[in-house]
């Protein structure tokens, strides 16, 4: 440890150990004053990065609501865009389908008419063809023989077989190629029906687009 010695105060020399006592305390103070405005500023400082720092958040914040509020605007105007677009294409197939509606039984009527029409000529026709078909029958009839097999040995009774077999088959095949004809004519009449109806919208559309040149 060191030793420590008083300080050599010189001979003659009087020490006023207010003074230096009094000096200490102005120098302590300068020095607690010092730290004391150090502290102040310090803190002014602090409370105005405090300051900032809440500005930057408020102006921040909004922002955010301002950009928010743009986004939500926006959004309603998209939507009620979609909305309107939605409405006016529901209207329009609504009046498409009125206009296709209305053509459709517009051909239906005209078809209804000249089925009437050719029904009733049918009937008359029919009832002719029903006469002469019973004119048939009769005929046949007439023509037709009991068949009688019990006299016949086995050999007459197999070329009687074979006749009667030539004959279904020729039946067969008469009544395949009626079929077949009655099919044709099935196709030829829905034919003639799709053009029709065809020539019927065709004949509505050239309507409309006269209308449009007029207006």
């Amino acid at each position: 440890m060191t030793n420590i010695t008083a300080p050599k105060i010189p001979d003659g020399d009087k020490v006023d150990f207010d003074d230096i006592h009094r000096k200490r305390q102005e120098k302590d103070l300068s020095e607690l004053q010092s730290l004391i405005e150090a502290h102040f500023i310090q803190r002014k400082k602090e409370e105005e990065d405090l300051i900032s720092l809440v500005n930057r958040i408020e102006k921040r914040r909004a922002e955010r609501a301002e950009q928010q509020r743009v986004r939500t605007e926006r959004e309603k105007e998209r939507q009620a865009r979609l909305a309107d677009e939605k409405e006016r294409k529901e209207q329009e197939e609504q009046r498409k389908k009125h206009g296709d509606d209305a053509k459709k039984k517009k051909a239906l009527s005209s078809m209804t008419q000249q089925y009437s029409a050719g029904h009733k000529s049918d009937n008359k026709k029919g009832a002719k063809k029903q006469t002469e078909r019973e004119k048939k029958k009769k005929i046949l009839s007439d023509r037709r023989k009991p068949l009688t097999v019990d006299h016949l040995n086995e050999d007459k009774l197999k070329e009687k077989a074979s006749e009667m077999w030539q004959w279904l088959m020729g039946l067969e095949a008469e009544k395949f190629d009626l079929a077949e004809k009655l099919k044709r004519q099935k196709y030829d009449i829905n034919q003639l029906l799709a053009r029709v109806q065809d020539h019927q919208s065709a004949k509505g559309r050239g309507k409309g687009k006269m209308g449009g040149r007029l207006r």
